[in-house]
């Protein structure tokens, strides 16, 4: 399908910290937030995990849901344009989690800080400003400054942070788990 990648299994931070999905984290669902084919979320869905998955794109949620029905797990689908939206999207919502990779809206994260329950988990990557010289994305709105993603969260738990270069071909990426205190 074209406009997104499919892939067979969880992005390799998500797997790393799974162990931080504990029973405790049941109480609300779980947001995968610009979900593109769900791999993230639908492997927190066969944990026994509920997650919503949010996407703007159809053709995506429509993946999902196929990818969801051939595994025979039930999922929440949100179509919605983040981007759009002047207010708060998630006002009145609460995740035990939120997970995001390879998206980034600013004026999104203190919406994101606020409906994470306490306790909760918060799993982003995405891009940073040096990612322009490896290829897409090139639009500084979409590309993190240094050090930007942990001070968002720096009053939070970190429970790993990264900035640097991976893979091959390279890509220039910021990775940050942390906890709501």
């Amino acid at each position: 399908m074209a406009g997104f990648r499919v892939c067979e299994g969880p992005d390799r931070l998500l797997q790393d910290h799974l162990h931080l999905f504990t029973p405790d984290l049941k109480r609300y669902p779980i947001l995968d937030l610009a979900c593109g084919d769900g791999h993230n979320g639908l492997f927190l869905a066969q944990k026994g995990f509920q997650v919503i998955f949010a996407d703007s794109s159809k053709e995506a949620l429509e993946q999902v849901q196929r990818r969801a029905d051939a595994k025979n797990v039930a999922v929440t689908l949100w179509r919605i344009d983040l981007e759009a939206r002047k207010a708060d999207p998630f006002s009145g919502q609460t995740f035990s989690a939120v997970i995001s990779f390879r998206y980034l809206h600013r004026p999104l994260i203190p919406a994101i800080r606020e409906a994470v329950m306490q306790g909760g988990i918060l799993i982003y990557e995405t891009f940073t400003e040096h990612q322009a010289r490896f290829g897409k994305p090139k639009n500084p709105d979409h590309l993190l400054k240094t050090g930007e993603l942990f001070s968002w969260f720096q009053d939070w738990e970190a429970m790993y942070t990264y900035e640097g270069i991976v893979g091959e071909p390279p890509k220039a990426i910021a990775q940050l788990v942390c906890r709501k205190p």
